[in-house]
């Protein structure tokens, strides 16, 4: 069952449902992996069930610290999904592996939109540019490489 499915009917019968993820090299990230009861068991309202959910396979060391270096640029310098990757994969940057920047890109919990925003309102306040140059800046493959909803979505909520 999907998530707000599962979320709608702990709701519907009163049940506490703790959620809990863990690594497994045999389950895909985010399939489900067991839970408290059997299936088919009479669960009384008010009791709870433990759900668990993959993680998939333990990250390696590499893995792990690209994620680390991954969160710095988005949380400091607020950088696209690809800027990131980039950065992290770079000769000149991190020089992680591929898959290892790939892992962290895929694992980071960023919020883009956010990101693209914050670097706009960097180029109106510090460098005075239109939001139309903006825009352009957000999305370019030699600027700071955005998706156009992202940009679109940076421009739209600027100051005017």
């Amino acid at each position: 069952m999907s998530e707000a499915d599962r979320d709608q009917w702990g709701k519907d019968n009163q049940i506490t449902i703790n959620v809990k993820k863990q690594y497994s090299s045999d389950v895909q990230n985010g399939a489900f992996i067991s839970q408290s009861v059997k299936a088919g068991t009479k669960v009384a309202q008010g009791s709870s069930v433990t759900v668990v959910y993959s993680k998939g396979a333990k990250p390696t060391a590499e893995q792990r610290n690209a994620l680390i270096k991954a969160k710095e640029y988005s949380d400091t310098m607020y950088m696209s999904k690809q800027g990131i990757y980039d950065q992290l994969t770079s000769d000149y940057g991190e020089q992680f592996p591929a898959d290892a920047a790939q892992y962290a890109v895929d694992h980071l919990d960023a919020d883009y939109n956010k990101n693209a925003l914050e670097k706009a309102k960097s180029y109106q306040k510090e460098m005075n540019m239109s939001k139309s140059a903006i825009y352009d800046q957000l999305t370019s493959s030699y600027g700071e490489k955005f998706t156009q909803s992202e940009a679109q979505y940076a421009v739209d909520h600027l100051s005017n």
